[in-house]
């Protein structure tokens, strides 16, 4: 499933989407940076309330499709712009990190 597929199919807010048709594998939820740097799949959703630009090179580096901001954690200009940029799929729920997962695992079947 594509992360503009995805999107529509949860009724997620799309604050960037310079990759919309990234394909997406798998899920990881975590707020410790570090951890999900080396433990983040390539081509998964990352689930996170963490909303400053660190989430950027997080996102770059773990090579995730989309990075997904729950609980409907405010975002900046500066960060979807950033995203835009830097080429970040970065979209928002007001959905717990939780309960954003099982969303997912539900679609993804």
């Amino acid at each position: 499933m594509t992360v503009a597929q995805l999107a529509e199919r949860l009724h997620l807010e799309c604050l960037a989407l310079p990759a919309p048709d990234r394909e997406i594998d798998g899920a990881y939820a975590g707020d410790l940076l570090s951890w999900v740097m080396g433990r983040a799949g390539t081509d998964c959703l990352w689930a996170t309330i963490m909303n400053n630009m660190n989430v950027l090179a997080v996102a770059t580096l773990a090579d995730v499709s989309v990075t997904v901001i729950c609980e409907g954690c405010e975002v900046s200009d500066d960060l979807r712009n950033a995203a835009m940029e830097k080429g970040v799929n970065l979209v928002r729920t007001e959905l717990p990190i939780y309960e954003l997962c099982v969303a997912v695992s539900e679609v993804l079947r």
